[in-house]
């Protein structure tokens, strides 16, 4: 048996056996991920599309994405790659990126506005020694990296990666703990235990999808916009009421298809209220 060291599980897996995240395994009584450098999307994408508002606006960066998650959310948008029956088919067939492969052609495509890399489309932290290992390429050739990532995962992980991230959007769901527990199967302490890290480190910008009936009361959001605009820097000095926040509007997808999509005007209406303690709130998919 191996222990997992990536999220609150800490999965014992046993030798050939796989994780909760269905891609960390055990080999030589050391747990390693069976999806490195495996890729099942690449794409040439607006940096503005992963969110970020506030990151090198106007800019491009190749997005690249594996397979895997280590939470349970019925309304994961991109189910295909993340933890649904048909993403698990990826291990034989995704195609192997070598980290130097990738590093290479984040610089090939510099001339058509490209800054970096961005770790995106599933969750990248089931593999992050991959992303450690690109990213670390990336800043030898002066770009970029960014991260967008569900944030459920050890500081010894964020340890890893830091010294190579520029920028990243981490999702927080939702401010209740029922909501990560019973609802997607994750620990919300670890979520903003992650986030309280990372803005010491580096640009960070925040996800929160509104989904009726769920986590879409006026209260929830501000204590949630409360708790960002209380985080603070590496000196301990208060920078949260310029984390930027989006907040985006549901459609019924996968698993919750039982509700229709967030109403306009109510993520508007959220945007008002998250805007009381922060000065910089996106709305997304309106």
């Amino acid at each position: 048996m191996a222990k997992c060291n990536v999220c609150y599980r800490r999965c014992e897996i046993e030798e050939g056996g796989l994780g909760f995240c269905k891609v960390r395994t055990a080999a030589g009584g050391e747990v390693v991920p069976v999806n490195y450098g495996k890729i099942t999307s690449i794409a040439l994408d607006p940096i503005e599309k992963k969110p970020l508002a506030r990151f090198m606006p106007g800019s491009k960066i190749i997005s690249v994405g594996s397979y895997g998650c280590n939470l349970r959310c019925p309304f994961c948008q991109n189910y295909e790659i993340s933890w649904s029956k048909e993403a698990y088919v990826f291990q034989d067939r995704a195609e192997y990126l070598a980290p130097e492969a990738l590093a290479e052609l984040a610089l090939e495509y510099k001339n058509r506005g490209n800054v970096g890399v961005a770790f995106t489309y599933n969750e990248p932290l089931v593999c992050y020694e991959y992303v450690r290992d690109v990213a670390r390429l990336v800043h030898e050739n002066g770009m970029v990296n960014v991260l967008v990532s569900n944030g459920m995962a050890s500081i010894d992980v964020l340890n890893e990666i830091i010294p190579y991230i520029d920028a990243m959007n981490i999702d927080l769901k939702s401010f209740s703990d029922s909501f990560y527990k019973d609802f997607i199967k994750g620990d919300r302490q670890m979520v903003m235990d992650f986030i309280e890290e990372a803005v010491k480190h580096c640009h960070v910008e925040i996800t929160t999808l509104i989904i009726p009936g769920e986590n879409d009361s006026e209260d929830e959001i501000r204590q949630l916009s409360q708790w960002v605009s209380s985080l603070k820097d590496a000196d301990g000095i208060k920078i949260g009421q310029d984390i930027p926040l989006h907040i985006s509007k549901f459609f019924p997808r996968f698993k919750l298809t039982d509700r229709d999509a967030t109403d306009v005007e109510h993520v508007y209406h959220l945007t008002d209220v998250a805007r009381e303690n922060l000065k910089f709130v996106y709305t997304g998919n309106c």
